[in-house]
């Protein structure tokens, strides 16, 4: 297995003049301009007191050069500890002062976030061992703990033109040194303080076992074109529309802030990628706002019906559906952070859509289970990324549903600073506990039921999975979102309805309450006695959301 930074190394070196990364519609950087800012980030750490294995935090919104100061810490052989940007900035400092970080890098809208808050700049400056807070744009100061760090860090400019004269050569460049068990990147479950977040600790190992994977099982050829529009501060789009394109001499192109549908349908149409990673959300509104209604008109209901007319028009519909999404797609669309609702993607099998679904965690740097869209299995989330070993905790794994595990070179170190909850995630074997339900069959795929924390113990003793019902309701019309709990020994399901849709179609509020009321209840002669939902309580607000697009459960009963 090689490591992760000798890939990024010789795609510098190699592509030295060709475009490595670019904010949408701003900045590009040559993988030569990308390796310049990483040399000036090394003299600042330098002049600053970073040494190897210091934690150095990363707290801003996607871009290019978001993409540099990542790659700076690790090849610094210091970790990186990636803030989403929608922690709280309270969160942010008490994290970082908890995982020790010696420095904190931003952007304007972190820093003035952080700065708004009264004595929280004061709180940062104040943890032992901190240095400053680098502005991600530019490399310049926010501010310094003291004055004689400020000093220094404003040398890094005629620093660097003094260490390279005649500028920084491809020859100057050999960022491989660090060693395979030292930790590269500390990754934070959620935003909200150091008592409930768990912090991942990655290894270079993990990182590299996930580009290995990658590298081998996912063509990219030099020059093809990413639109990263998932967080980068998350290990999914870290490593998957970060790393690992960039790695294969890649032009990754960076898509900022919210990916609105205008905008992520404009991006896509100009960088037009060779693939596309997603979240189930993005693939279902795209498939419920323009595929399914006209499925559903009764002109295509009768056309639908006659043999040979209805695959030319769901071929009709895919030509659309690919030209909308930039027209390349030859990996096609990657799928990954959630289930995937059944009857959109019996309509994407049916149409040939060139997609495919993925499964990993946040412990596994990420990936847990992948394979090529021409082999992959309708319902599944693909077979193990071996050399990652997979199995179910079930007396028969094929039918019997148990946990899924792995083990690996990908699987994490532990959590940080937390010893209990490192221990509680693995078995006695050795092997990392994902949460997750589920079988494998005769051929290797892994189909995912749903997590054994969300699981409903019936009255009588039967499991149900919540996610299985509101796969159903999911697909009812005017529903957007749901959520199946238990209370008081009963099923109840919590609807977020589409009322903006139904009011354009002149359907009052309170008959789209009756509609969907009735709706879900007539559910009820598909499902087993013990799993029949009692009530619909219906909502006009979406639910909160993790960065990958999961409803935080938590909140709701």
């Amino acid at each position: 297995m090689e490591h992760y930074l000798t890939h990024i190394n010789n795609a510098v070196k190699k592509h030295w003049s060709k475009p490595a990364m670019s904010n949408y519609g701003g900045e590009t950087y040559t993988y030569g301009q990308l390796a310049e800012g990483i040399a000036k980030y090394h003299i600042l750490f330098k002049e600053c007191g970073i040494e190897k294995g210091d934690n150095v935090a990363l707290y801003a919104r996607n871009s290019a050069e978001w993409g540099i100061a990542y790659l700076a810490v690790v090849t610094y052989d210091a970790v990186v500890v990636p803030f989403l940007p929608d922690f709280i900035p309270s969160a942010v400092v008490e994290l970082s002062a908890f995982s020790e970080c010696k420095m904190l890098i931003a952007d304007n809208v972190a820093y003035n976030a952080i700065s708004g808050v009264e004595g929280l700049v004061d709180k940062l400056n104040a943890s032992e061992g901190f240095s400053c807070i680098v502005n991600v744009k530019d490399i310049s100061l926010f501010g310094a703990s003291d004055e004689s760090l400020a000093k220094s860090a404003s040398k890094v400019e005629s620093l660097y033109n003094s260490q390279y004269p005649n500028g920084l050569k491809k020859e100057d460049v050999n960022y491989a040194k660090t060693e395979m068990n030292n930790n590269a990147v500390i990754s934070f479950t959620s935003g909200t303080t150091s008592a409930v977040s768990k912090g991942v600790v990655l290894s270079s190992r993990s990182l590299s076992a996930n580009l290995d994977f990658a590298r081998r099982e996912i063509p990219a050829a030099e020059g093809n074109t990413i639109f990263s529009v998932l967080p980068m501060a998350h290990m999914f789009g870290q490593t998957f529309d970060f790393l690992f394109p960039l790695s294969s001499g890649c032009h990754v192109t960076i898509l900022g802030g919210k990916p609105t549908p205008a905008r992520l349908l404009a991006g896509l149409a100009a960088v037009k990628p060779f693939m596309f990673l997603t979240v189930p959300m993005v693939i279902e509104k795209i498939f419920k706002s323009k595929v399914i209604p006209t499925l559903r008109k009764p002109v295509m209901r009768v056309l639908m019906a006659i043999p040979g007319i209805n695959n030319l028009l769901l071929g009709t519909i895919r030509k659309k559906l690919v030209a909308a999404l930039g027209g390349g797609l030859t990996t096609g669309v990657i799928i990954g952070g959630a289930a995937l609702n059944k009857e959109i993607e019996d309509i994407m099998k049916k149409m040939k859509f060139p997609y495919t679904v993925g499964y990993g965690m946040t412990e596994v740097g990420p990936l847990i289970s992948y394979c090529d869209r021409k082999r992959y299995a309708k319902y599944s989330c693909g077979i193990a990324a071996v050399p990652l070993e997979v199995r179910i905790d079930s007396s028969n794994p094929r039918r019997v549903l148990g946990e899924i595990q792995c083990k690996g070179d990908a699987v994490m170190e532990g959590y940080y600073k937390n010893e209990e909850a490192t221990k509680a995630t693995f078995t006695s074997d050795g092997w990392l506990k994902t949460g997750d339900m589920g079988i494998i069959d005769a051929k290797g795929n892994i189909y995912i039921k749903g997590r054994c924390k969300n699981m409903i113990l019936s009255p009588s003793g039967q499991n149900i999975y919540p996610e299985e019902i509101e796969d159903k309701i999911n697909n009812l019309p005017y529903v957007v979102e749901s959520l199946v709990v238990g209370r008081k020994n009963a099923i109840v399901a919590l609807v977020v309805a589409d009322y903006e849709g139904a009011a354009k179609e002149n359907i009052s509020e309170a008959d789209l309450n009756a509609l969907i009321d009735k709706n879900v209840k007539a559910l009820n002669v598909e499902l087993p006695n013990y799993s029949q939902i009692a009530l619909t309580e219906l909502r006009k607000e979406p639910f909160e959301k993790t960065p990958k697009q999961s409803i935080r459960r938590f909140m709701y009963s």
